[in-house]
């Protein structure tokens, strides 16, 4: 009836994403929705259950989401039209409890199943109950998640399909005697994998028996974790590649295109940390040779959703399959950025039995595209050691432009240690690489996050270290800038005057504030006409004497015998301020600050602790003692929160230092824990799980009243005053 009204009218009619519409005579829209799915549940949580949502809005479709009992409150929560308790904060027993999410579905009479990525996004249980009741999954269909979720068995299609594949071992690996035996026929060094993971989880690299030995324990235990599956492949490692990956899409009608590539090669652990698309290192006959392998294996397993097949290429730009996964992938923003598409969208419209709308000549690469995933993470901790927290502070750089945060949490989140620890994906998109590039500096720069340790600093060294800039990358990019670890932002002479004439600046104008009551003097007989300030700023080793004058709005600082002009708004109450430093302009952040003068200052990305101190204060500063730093070497101290899973000790043990103590896993994954030295085990307590950011399950000669609070209440050990 709407329909005729409008035609009645003789209205404009055009097509709006999946809706038809007409402008009204009062300037409205009135719209008629293709028909899809009324009601769809996303069996997932954070950001990408957010980023479905928003999809869903746009198409008109009700969205149910699950929920864990700590997730109560999260994002996803509040973004849906519905949602529903699954379980307790572990994955088993909530986001990964098939019953109690078919009973939501059941419950809600939801329509559709979108399950994002991880969790049972490519399990083939869970398509395959869907299906009995009806339900339609929006991912390929079960065929082919078997076949492209096992890595064994995906790897021989590929090489029936033509696909170039790694050389290795086909079978599944039975035991470490066997995973050494196969090593060495491949030769070193090899992969370790899990044949039924993803993600980075359960995946080694050995470089001798002893190495291969040691990752077949993790990464099956790693595996049987994740995924319910702890068989194992393994397979020739090729040195120094990139991580180059292909976007596939195809419907249930024969019909598969590829949306070009994406750059990956920027790791830890891995897994993913930096993405882009396109990539700088191909040229148009390997994409097209990429892609038309990769629609290939597509069609083979009959395909139909969107889909990643993921490749190594070598210096020669030979390519060889990796894996190929069944699921929308953390990193498809920088294919929409240069598409046009919305990949969640064509999903859904797959899923409904649609064809899809495109032809390979209608794909374009429009400008460039690069991601940075942002996690709660320590970077110089490995590159990154998960961190916990609430978010005490949370801003988005959403005013710069051309950027986009795919998120699930808020101001007010926990990170906590049951998930992922991944805080957003920040996307920046630009006509060529260059300006994505810059944009995503900015966007860091004045991205907020307080409360929890970020990646900020060393995202931020990444995307302006020369090499990345001149495209020089490969998946060992990490460890070859930062052989001994991520240490932060090096600055130069110039830099470092910049930085301490930035602080001094902003502790003068923090002092002139002081001064001042609702914009007026707070003592009005008080005539103060200071112009100058002498201080002592400390940073790092070196004390350096400051001089700053105030002139107007600006204020003039002597560093080093150089005299640079700073100028700002000095908005002191917010997060971000933009000073100028010799027509040089920087958004910084003061995170801290306290009586003693020191304060700590996020400066082009690296948070640098300083103390500002007039120069009476820092002359009479040598006569104030210095804390004791606190003794360590007889406590094994995990270096983050999460669980015991294995101990490799026994007390009356002599363990010698690097030897393995326990195993913590945290976030996902398992790390070993070593002494750090040679010393003797005299007690093991009988607590299994340890919650915290202190591990102490041995003491090198402890007390016998030790050995009993070990045994007996955890609590007493503080109530009783211990250390």
């Amino acid at each position: 009836k709407q329909w005729d009204k409008c035609l009645k009218r003789k209205e404009r009619m055009f097509l709006e994403g999946e809706k038809i519409a007409c402008r009204s005579s009062q300037d409205s829209y009135c719209f008629f929705s293709r028909q899809t799915f009324e009601k769809l549940l996303i069996a997932n949580r954070g950001e990408i259950a957010c980023r479905v949502i928003k999809t869903c809005k746009k198409m008109g479709i009700r969205t149910v989401a699950i929920h864990s009992d700590v997730d109560a409150n999260a994002v996803h929560v509040k973004m849906a039209d519905e949602a529903v308790c699954v379980g307790p904060a572990p994955t088993s027993k909530s986001y990964l409890n098939m019953d109690a999410i078919m009973e939501v579905i059941k419950k809600t009479r939801a329509q559709a199943v979108h399950p994002g990525y991880g969790f049972l996004s490519e399990n083939k249980e869970f398509a395959r109950r869907l299906a009995s009741e009806g339900v339609t999954f929006i991912g390929p269909d079960t065929h082919a998640i078997q076949a492209m979720g096992d890595k064994i068995e995906s790897k021989l299609l590929a090489k029936n399909a033509k696909v170039n594949t790694i050389p290795g071992f086909d079978g599944v690996v039975k035991d470490a005697d066997e995973a050494v035996r196969i090593a060495r026929e491949i030769g070193y060094p090899v992969m370790i994998k899990a044949s039924a993971g993803g993600g980075g989880k359960g995946m080694r690299i050995a470089w001798d028996d002893e190495e291969t030995r040691e990752g077949f324990r993790f990464s099956s235990q790693e595996a049987a974790s994740s995924f319910g599956d702890d068989r194992l492949l393994i397979e020739k490692f090729i040195d120094n590649p990139r991580h180059i990956e292909i976007q596939v899409l195809a419907d249930k009608h024969g019909n598969a295109l590829w949306l070009n590539e994406r750059e990956c090669s920027i790791q830890r652990r891995n897994q993913k940390v930096v993405e882009e698309a396109p990539s700088t290192f191909l040229d148009p006959e390997t994409r097209r040779a990429m892609g038309e392998q990769a629609v290939a294996l597509a069609k083979a397993v009959k395909y139909s959703s969107a889909g990643t097949v993921e490749f190594l290429v070598d210096s020669s730009k030979n390519f060889y399959f990796l894996e190929m996964n069944t699921r929308l992938q953390v990193e498809h923003p920088v294919t929409e950025c240069i598409t046009g598409l919305d990949l969640v969208q064509e999903m859904i419209r797959v899923a409904k039995g649609y064809p899809l709308r495109h032809k390979q000549t209608d794909i374009p690469i429009n400008g460039w595209a690069v991601e940075c995933r942002v996690y709660a993470e320590d970077p110089y901790k490995s590159f990154g050691l998960p961190s916990i927290g609430k978010l005490s502070q949370y801003q988005e750089p959403l005013h710069v432009p051309s950027v986009r945060v795919d998120s699930g949490i808020q101001q007010g989140s926990d990170i906590s240690i049951y998930y992922d620890p991944m805080i957003s994906k920040l996307i920046t998109y630009g006509s060529n690489r260059a300006e994505a590039l810059k944009r995503m500096e900015e966007a860091l720069d004045n991205y907020v996050i307080r409360g929890v340790a970020h990646n900020i600093s060393l995202l931020r060294e990444v995307i302006v270290h020369p090499r990345f800039v001149q495209g020089d990358i490969s998946t060992k990019f990490l460890p070859e800038v930062y052989p001994d670890g991520f240490k932060g932002h090096k600055l130069t002479d110039l830099e470092r005057r910049e930085l301490l004439a930035t602080a001094a600046s902003l502790y003068v104008a923090e002092q002139l504030r002081s001064q001042r009551f609702l914009g007026t003097a707070r003592i009005p007989v008080a005539k103060s006409k200071r112009s100058s300030w002498e201080l002592s700023v400390r940073l790092g080793d070196g004390i350096y004497p400051v001089a700053v004058s105030k002139d107007g709005s600006s204020f003039s600082v002597e560093v080093d015998g150089m005299k640079l002009n700073v100028t700002s708004e000095w908005n002191l109450a917010s997060p971000l301020l933009s000073v100028t430093v010799d027509g040089t302009q920087r958004t910084i952040q003061r995170l801290s600050r306290n009586a003693s003068g020191d304060t700590n200052i996020q400066f082009l990305g690296t948070v640098y602790k300083l103390q500002i101190l007039t120069k009476v204060a820092a002359e009479l500063s040598k006569y104030m003692p210095e804390k004791a730093a606190e003794d360590t070497s007889s406590i094994l101290r995990s270096p983050m929160p999460g669980a015991v899973v294995a101990v490799s000790v026994n007390p009356g043990d002599t363990v010698s230092e690097g030897q393995e103590i326990c195993v913590i896993e945290a976030m996902k994954m398992q790390n070993s824990m070593i002494a750090a030295k040679t010393g003797k085990v005299s007690y093991l307590g009988s607590l299994k799980t340890i919650w915290g950011t202190v591990l102490q399950p041995l003491h090198w000669d402890s007390p016998p009243a030790a050995q009993e609070l070990w045994a007996g209440n955890w609590l007493s050990f503080y109530d009783r005053g211990m250390p």
